[in-house]
């Protein structure tokens, strides 16, 4: 993908919203970075040219690559070995595939979706050195070798020592919150996730989203619109902290536009949580993400490695649950850490009872391999910065193209505003599901609603109407990890065309068939 990079800018809204879909990455030209295109000096002293010593090409290289300017251009930071071929459909096949589908995205084969921007969990392309690894896991049931790798990434990466390896970040989810015993109690958050609040109301919590005062409006831009709001945090705990089982912060914000965290704002609410005696965890699936966004954003981390600053992220909890579907740049797995000795051991006993084993609670060797070596690839920053300028070309080209997003767009995803774009379209309608649809239908790349569809529907504990917190309705398009070219993206943006030009005869859905938990990955959807 080639991404065209610029400086910082005077304000954060005109760095981060662009009028053309060229990347533009709000960051300063690093020393260290290496350039073989050299500016030439404003002055030079007159030389005669007679005793003017003899180059060759390798020397002009040499001499422009100490210049250190950076190149405008952001490239993929690695090659590709192989290759899986697409099926190309017709709009008249993917028509025909909805319909069998019964209108649901998750019901289409993945083999008919030519971009598929579903979820960016498990979907990424893992690298040579995971590869290597997977062929050295070590299989045996108890304190195999890959454990030990396993134990000593996550380690290095978070500074915890007591790790509960999981098949996924939702089993992680559910142990966490089984043993925090959440049962008739508040969850708090920035915003949760689907599967976390699932978990969480499974087992008879009540989950409460504290989404701060710039997230209500999605298209103006701030630094860290995934922030919770601290007082609104602080007139929950001083209410009755007792009531409240833990405050979980989803870093990256996924619900909430893929926004990123403050490390103040993180500060702020763990001073909040230790005054009151309440557990802190975070969700820490897109942890690099959120790193390199307060190294890029917040002031006193510039220069700054991500991987300290995760390292000091991670300190601000009692623990955290971890998909490394995300940001352990694995194909599965996920852990549990804290620093709760009585929970670590009633979560460990839960562990053997339903996922394994402790040193391998439910993974192969081979993932435990995979998972120590992605955790260590996902922190550098050449990786990162590629990653961001990428998420946000898509973003800034459907901008150009009169589709309103989220502002600015996230680490990994960008989020269409679909109350902004489809404002004929009320929310009992799914207006995010209404652009995932049309977005298939025009040219076979399929998202995800985040909103009504998504959250809504009746409360499976209180039997009351459930909204979504903040009220923001949108179609999220998240990019698997090193999976997709700046070729793919230019197509996705000439469907982005199509879809703009047939908006009018979007009238959206409703739903035939829900179940209470997580109804939008299996319900049954006519349209209106």
């Amino acid at each position: 993908m080639h991404l065209t990079s610029h400086t910082h800018t005077s304000s954060f809204a005109t760095a981060f919203r662009s009028p053309a879909p060229a990347i533009r990455s709000a960051k300063k030209p690093r020393s260290s970075r290496i350039s073989c295109v050299a500016a030439p000096p404003a002055s030079r002293a007159p030389t005669d040219s007679s005793k003017k010593p003899m180059t060759n090409g390798h020397q002009d290289l040499a001499a422009a690559a100490r210049n250190d300017a950076p190149f405008k251009t952001i490239i993929e930071p690695f090659r590709m070995k192989f290759v899986e071929v697409m099926k190309m459909t017709t709009r008249e096949q993917r028509l025909k595939l909805l319909e069998e589908a019964n209108y649901n995205l998750f019901k289409i084969p993945a083999e008919y979706c030519l971009i598929d921007l579903l979820t960016d969990s498990g979907t990424g392309s893992m690298s040579a050195d995971q590869w290597a690894g997977l062929m050295q896991g070590d299989e045996s049931y108890a304190c195999a070798r890959s454990w030990f790798k396993f134990k000593s990434a996550v380690e290095e990466v978070t500074g915890f020592c007591n790790i509960i390896p999981t098949h996924q970040g939702r089993a992680a989810e559910r142990i966490l919150f089984t043993t925090l015993g959440v049962k008739d109690k508040l969850v708090l958050s920035n915003t949760l996730f689907d599967t976390t609040r699932a978990n969480a109301e499974f087992l008879g919590a009540e989950c409460v989203d504290m989404p701060c005062k710039e997230n209500e409006d999605p298209s103006t831009p701030a630094p860290f619109k995934g922030n919770i709001d601290l007082q609104a945090l602080e007139r929950r705990l001083e209410e009755d902290a007792s009531k409240v089982a833990c405050l979980v912060m989803t870093v990256t914000n996924n619900s909430g536009g893929g926004q990123p965290v403050a490390m103040a704002n993180l500060k702020a609410a763990a001073a909040l949580c230790r005054q009151h005696k309440v557990q802190f965890y975070l969700d820490a699936c897109r942890f690099a993400e959120n790193s390199y966004f307060v190294r890029d954003r917040e002031p006193g981390y510039e220069g700054k490695s991500v991987k300290s600053i995760a390292r000091e992220l991670f300190s601000l909890a009692d623990g955290a649950t971890f998909s490394a579907k995300k940001d352990g740049l694995a194909n599965t797995g996920g852990f549990l850490i804290s620093n709760n000795e009585d929970l670590v051991q009633k979560a460990t006993q839960l562990l053997i009872m339903t996922e394994g084993f402790p040193t391998y609670g439910g993974l192969t060797g081979r993932d435990l391999e995979t998972i120590a070596v992605g955790l260590r690839e996902v922190v550098k920053e050449d990786y990162l910065e590629y990653r961001i300028a990428s998420t946000a070309f898509l973003g800034a080209g459907l901008a150009a193209r009169g589709i309103p997003i989220v502002e600015p767009p996230g680490g990994h995803a960008v989020y269409i505003d679909a109350t902004a774009f489809l404002p004929d379209v009320p929310r009992s309608a799914f207006p995010g599901h209404a652009v995932a649809v049309a977005f298939f239908v025009e040219g076979g790349v399929r998202s995800c609603e985040i909103g009504e569809l998504m959250f809504g529907g009746e409360d499976p504990i209180t039997g009351d109407e459930r909204r979504p917190a903040g009220g923001l309705e949108l179609c999220r398009m998240a990019i698997p990890r090193r999976v997709y070219t700046q070729s793919h993206m230019e197509y996705l943006l000439e469907v982005a065309e199509r879809v703009v030009a047939t908006k009018d005869t979007l009238k959206g859905f409703k739903v035939t068939k829900e179940t209470p938990y997580l109804r939008h990955f299996s319900a049954d959807l006519a349209p209106l």
